[in-house]
């Protein structure tokens, strides 16, 4: 009899400006490029097993899965080197079954649409060409929540959730580049929901 054979998963860590965050980065895609979701409690998983499985530990605050990585907040009462070999664990013996990350499909890309302003597909690709992938390297994803009356309102999700720098990110980065770019239409740049 054939027995089913194991997917070779590669794991390492990666520390980012949230100490209470830590990104474990795998050698395959779970997401799809510039797609991301994110679990701020055990009862928004419904469509992730694998987010599910890591509010079993206690210490798991919250979990973002993106493209290649998984990033796991801390409670800040717990030491990370009580539990990442622990979560790191959790995240391989999941993975090498096979099962996927996330089981949400979309029908048409999520962060465009064909309604939206000129102005708004302008601070989109913006968004998504140069600030995602800079803030996907420290474990986290910046998302367009909405525009009006020249303020950009953006959602902080994964390790940019509740870190010290992400007002930095926010004001010096992310409002700076979108007011030098777009002038005449972005006077602001605000977090929605933190």
């Amino acid at each position: 009899m054939l027995q089913a054979q194991k997917r070779p998963v590669q794991i390492y860590m990666e520390e980012n400006p949230n100490p209470n965050s830590l990104k474990f980065v795998v050698n395959f895609m779970l997401a799809d490029d510039g797609i991301s979701f994110d679990y701020p409690d055990a009862e928004s998983t419904e469509n992730s097993p694998l987010a599910k499985e890591l509010f079993n530990f206690a210490a798991v605050d919250r979990v973002f899965i993106a493209s290649n990585f998984v990033t796991v907040t801390k409670k800040e009462d717990v030491a990370w080197e009580d539990i990442r070999d622990h979560v790191r664990s959790q995240i391989k013996g999941y993975l090498e079954s096979g099962k996927p990350a996330v089981t949400q499909a979309f029908d048409k890309d999520p962060l465009f649409d064909e309604n939206d302003s000129e102005t708004v597909k302008k601070i989109k690709g913006i968004l998504d060409e140069y600030i995602r992938p800079a803030v996907e390297q420290d474990g986290g994803a910046i998302v367009f929540h909405s525009f009006q009356d020249g303020v950009v309102k953006v959602l902080l999700q994964g390790s940019c959730s509740g870190c010290p720098s992400s007002t930095v990110t926010l004001k010096a980065g992310i409002e700076n580049l979108l007011t030098r770019m777009l002038p005449n239409e972005v006077t602001s740049v605000e977090a929605e929901g933190v």
